[in-house]
């Protein structure tokens, strides 16, 4: 029993500082500023909709929420609740294992929801898998003697023979020693892939070319369709900052002779009638002051009606749309 208390003791300052980045979310969201409010700028869940573009195996589970904002809604508060219980827990050492689990499955979320965000550094990768190994470590240790779980376990002494309470929160763990160390090996190592993998995967960070996701702005352009005087097309960001939008400041089309039909400049974007434009999720592409923003994470199909689209000739056309910083995407319909 005393390696376990000094165990825990010598993992203490790990337990508070972790266990303050998940209470703190919380503490932020509830207190500090009201970002569960879908009508408030700062809503989580339009930071929960920047995760979509690049999630790793959740993708299907995000898309969902946020193409349903009632449920996204739900969810974000459910989310702000549990990390608020987990990380006060966690901190003050009661049910530690059982919060180490939180932790852990807190921890692995983020991982694969938002590890490729990160504009100066890889942000969210970090949080990610220092989170997930930190949660592994101290189910291991245990609060020791500097938790509430010490203090219940000597003030109630029969919790010592109770299993489910060595398992959740505090005393030695009814494992073999020669198991227990092979369960601490294997899960290490495999954490350790984890982490090689997921750096390779969302930065090429073990081998190849080095890439960073949230530098630039991407926008993906699809579904572009001319008929009669109107012109329709998709629009999908999925690379670049998370805090602040692409700015399109330009969409032009081009006839088969390069020749330009339409233009609209920053002015008309600005004045872009919100009609037009229709949101798939909580992240909208809207009108600003002197452009069209498009957010991180957000889908939209954007309509324009023009009498110079009438009974056009056949051929390949061409659909730019044009970014404040100058950066171009480009694509091509044709019309029979």
């Amino acid at each position: 029993m005393l390696s376990y208390n000094y165990a825990g003791l010598f993992t203490l300052a790990l337990r508070l500082v972790v266990g303050w980045t998940y209470f703190s979310a919380f503490w932020r969201r509830v207190f500090l500023a009201n970002k569960l409010d879908p009508e408030s700028a700062g809503y989580i869940g339009e930071k929960f909709n920047h995760f979509l573009p690049n999630a790793l195996g959740i993708k299907p589970i995000i898309e969902y929420l946020v193409s349903n904002p009632e449920s996204l809604y739900w969810a974000m508060v459910s989310f702000t609740i549990i990390e608020g219980i987990v990380g006060l827990l966690f901190m003050l050492g009661l049910m530690t294992r059982l919060m180490s689990i939180g932790v852990f499955s807190l921890a692995m979320g983020i991982l694969l929801g938002s590890g490729w965000l990160g504009t100066t550094c890889l942000d969210e990768w970090q949080i990610g898998v220092l989170g997930v190994a930190a949660g592994f470590t101290i189910f291991f240790s245990g609060g020791g003697a500097i938790s509430l779980d010490y203090l219940l376990n000597k003030q109630f002494p029969q919790l010592r023979t109770k299993k489910w309470f060595r398992l959740l929160g505090y005393g030695i763990l009814p494992i073999n020693i020669r198991r227990l160390r092979n369960i601490v090996v294997i899960g290490s190592v495999g954490i350790l892939g984890l982490t090689l993998f997921t750096n390779q995967f969302f930065h090429g960070g073990v081998w190849g070319t080095l890439h960073n996701k949230s530098v630039k702005p991407k926008i993906e352009l699809s579904n572009i369709n001319i008929r009669s005087h109107d012109i329709s097309f998709e629009v999908f960001r999925v690379e670049g900052v998370d805090v602040y939008g692409s700015f399109l400041i330009g969409i032009s089309l081009e006839n088969p002779k390069g020749e330009t039909l339409l233009m609209l400049d920053a002015e008309d974007l600005a004045a872009f009638p919100e009609s037009n434009i229709h949101n798939r999720y909580v992240a909208k592409v809207a009108p600003g002051a002197h452009s069209l923003i498009v957010p991180l994470g957000a889908k939209a199909q954007i309509s324009i009606s023009d009498s110079r689209l009438n009974e056009l000739s056949s051929g390949t056309y061409t659909l730019t749309l044009t970014d404040i910083s100058g950066i171009q995407w480009t694509g091509k319909t044709t019309i029979k």
